[in-house]
């Protein structure tokens, strides 16, 4: 029998950690029950909406919102800038409406009257040409020798690589609801991946007390990073709410939240490789360039992964009139895995080596190389890449298929969290946590833990999160939400069960160490027919509930994992359509504590790798500085048809998961994009430079399209 511990059971004890549970806010959400930020509807309700600047740089001269202000239905039109601001891109928020409907307050946005100076612009990204104003060179610092590197090789490789600017495109848009309660107490409904900070920031725009506020999130349709900030709409809603005496909801429309609420830095990158003919890596040189908007862009981490080799490595941060770029899913991750894992793979294919073999070769250089091999292998046979692999010269036809691979890295360490288990005298248990669900399974992972730790099914646990009154919680970013919620979460039960077994002990006529709950019965550990069952265990509690606290415990967690993904594509070299036919992704990530769901994130970010693969770019107009493209018509995602079969395989051994729960929200979205370049270029023969892989873009590196 195991012992009454923190740490996690081993696989073969556990009863739910580790195995296959069913969301259990699954029905919540299939049937509508579940409520989102845009579901909040309350009486005498206004709409808050925006007028926004057109220009890609612009200076305000005048803002006239006496015509919004007359039009039937408006009750409050304003300018939210002042006379003589320079705005940085188009979209930005010049003026606020709120009406009695949202349609009354979108045609009213329209007729507010603004005056611009129209300024110089620059919305390109793609050049390392840039100078003056738009460029930041940044040099990077050697590592090794690289010259001598060089001087070693027997093959120098060159190549060009990049990535654009992609938005965050959350199905649910940002935005909030506020309420005035009295003068003093406000609560608010946010769609926001850090539900116990809103009070905070809201309080502070408010100027009262935190404590009296409540901000609440039950659901949210995706943040990918970009759901952190206190912006303009959460401020304009709460001051108008404070103005008006009435709740106001703000919610963006969809070319607001592709233009200025999210997006991910486009990165681009010259570079050069020294190989030996046996394919060992002697030396990498890189000049990268790339933007996130108005603020620059990050330098991208190269060479990434095998990140031991001699480098050389600069950057040059582009400057550009768009909006500004959030954490998006694994920031720079993809992008410098798809530089990085191209022109490996371009080096592989210059010496004729099978990548694998390849890769297999310059494991050494990585932090991890017995990971990688494992997971290599065993991606290699769920793709039959030993049998099925065709170097790039051998490929013959109109349609071609081709194999592609990458490997990615990343940390996912707990955040703090703090939890509380409630248990009463009916047997009823509740865990609360002031976390959030993005939509990747916090209430499933707090009823699993809690369930594994009392001994319960998981559906005796009532989940509670979502709420700024529960215990406060980390953001769920860099993927630390499941490693800091589930370690309080086995904190908070435990505690709340050795308060329960010192209840029962005496009826057992144990002491209260020598007591166990499983099964759903609490018993003695040595003598397992003098139990009780769960019910009449609790009924000795009375009439005031037991309640357990629990925090993060940095012995239930750790960081760094690994992943291996294989992709293999359909290349129509006449129409230049890429077609996905399979994705095999391998992923490490320590403890699971629900298969369902951490394959679930897999899963997820498969797709939304495949999506930046093939169709995601933001397109901006060079002249006016608009973007041309923010709507879902035109800013296209993948859809069912288009992911092809998708093979996911979590590395779950008892060495694995004695490490400890380690996030995986991010690291399986950041090899697909590299994987797919990869598995182009073998179908292909040639290297198709940039992302996205759209037919124009493959037309053109076969030299049958424009830019020929």
């Amino acid at each position: 029998m195991r012992e009454l511990n923190k740490g996690w059971p081993k696989l073969d004890e556990a009863t739910h950690l580790g195995k296959r549970t069913p969301r259990i806010d699954a029905a919540d959400k299939v049937t509508g029950r579940a409520k989102y930020t845009q579901d909040v509807n309350l009486d005498s309700m206004l709409h808050a909406k925006f007028t926004l600047c057109p220009h890609g740089r612009a200076r305000v001269q005048s803002v006239d919102a006496s015509a919004a202000q007359a039009l039937d239905g408006v009750v409050l039109a304003r300018a939210i800038v002042g006379e003589g601001e320079e705005l940085e891109h188009a979209g930005r928020e010049v003026a606020v409406v709120a009406a009695e409907s949202e349609e009354i307050a979108r045609e009213a946005a329209q007729l507010v009257r603004v005056e611009y100076e129209v300024l110089e612009h620059n919305v390109a990204d793609a050049s390392p040409d840039l100078a003056g104003e738009w460029a930041r060179e940044q040099r990077g610092r050697d590592q090794g020798d690289v010259d001598a590197g060089f001087a070693a090789a027997d093959v120098v490789v060159e190549g060009r690589y990049g990535a654009p600017i992609v938005t965050h495109c959350c199905l649910e848009p940002h935005g909030s609801v506020v309420e005035f309660v009295d003068e003093e107490h406000v609560n608010t409904w946010v769609s926001t991946q850090r539900i116990s900070s809103q009070d905070e920031d809201l309080a502070g725009e408010l100027g009262i007390q935190p404590e009296n506020v409540r901000a609440v999130c039950q659901h949210m349709g995706g943040g990918f990073g970009s759901k952190f900030q206190f912006d303009v709409w959460d401020r304009e809603c709460a001051r108008i709410a404070e103005e008006t005496g009435r709740p106001v909801k703000a919610m963006l429309d969809r070319d607001h939240e592709l233009m200025v609420a999210g997006s991910r830095p486009s990165a681009y990158a010259d570079v050069r490789v020294g190989v030996k003919k046996d394919g060992t890596i002697t030396a990498w040189e890189s000049r990268s360039w790339g933007s996130g908007g108005a603020g620059g862009g990050s330098s991208p981490r190269l060479p990434y992964v095998f990140d031991k080799v001699p480098q050389r490595r600069t950057h040059v941060s582009i400057r550009t009139n768009t909006g500004a770029s959030r954490p998006w899913r694994a920031p720079m991750s993809p992008q410098s895995c798809l530089i990085t894992m191209a022109a490996l793979d371009d080096a592989a294919a210059a010496l004729d080596l099978d990548p694998l073999d390849f890769f297999l070769k310059n494991l050494p250089f990585t932090e991890r190389p017995e990971v990688y091999e494992e997971e290599l292998l065993i991606a290699a046979r769920l793709m039959d890449w030993r049998g099925r692999f065709i170097p790039r010269a051998a490929q013959q036809g109109a349609v071609r298929r081709g194999l592609g691979l990458s490997l990615h890295t990343w940390g996912g360490y707990g955040h703090d969290s703090n939890c509380s288990t409630t248990i009463r005298g009916d047997g009823a248990v509740t865990v609360s946590c002031g976390t959030q669900d993005l939509g990747t399974g916090s209430h499933t992972v707090l009823a699993v833990v809690t369930a594994e730790t009392l001994g319960l099914p998981v559906a005796a646990i009532d989940v509670r999160i979502g709420d700024s009154l529960l215990p406060p919680s980390g953001g769920s970013g860099g993927s630390t939400t499941v490693g800091g919620i589930s370690s309080a979460a086995r904190d908070a039960a435990l505690d709340a069960l050795r308060q329960l077994l010192a209840r029962a002990a005496p009826e057992l006529n144990a002491a209260p160490e020598e007591c166990r709950a499983q099964g759903g019965r609490v018993f003695v550990a040595a003598a397992p027919e003098r139990s009780l069952g769960w019910t009449e265990a609790c009924g000795l509690i009375g009439p005031e509930a037991l309640s357990g606290s629990g925090r993060t415990d940095p012995e239930l967690m750790a960081d760094g994992v690994g992943g291996a993904q294989m992709a293999e594509v359909e290349v129509d070299v006449e129409t230049g359509v890429v077609a996905m036919k399979k994705l095999v992704a391998v992923q490490d990530c320590g403890t699971v504590v629900d298969l369902t769901t951490a394959e679930s994130q897999v899963y997820g970010a498969c797709i939304m790798g495949i999506s930046s693969a093939l169709f995601e770019e933001r397109v901006m107009d060079p002249t006016t500085g608009a973007c041309l493209n923010p709507n879902m018509a035109f800013y296209r995602l993948a859809g069912i048809g288009d992911v092809g079969e998708i093979v996911v395989h979590l590395m779950q051994t008892e060495a694995h998961h004695a490490r400890g729960v380690i996030g995986i929200g991010e690291p399986p979205v950041i090899s697909p994009i590299a994987a797919i370049s990869n598995a182009v270029a073998n179908a292909a023969g040639v290297r198709v430079p940039y992302a996205p892989f759209t037919p124009r873009a493959v037309l053109t590196a076969l030299g049958k399209g424009r830019g020929r």
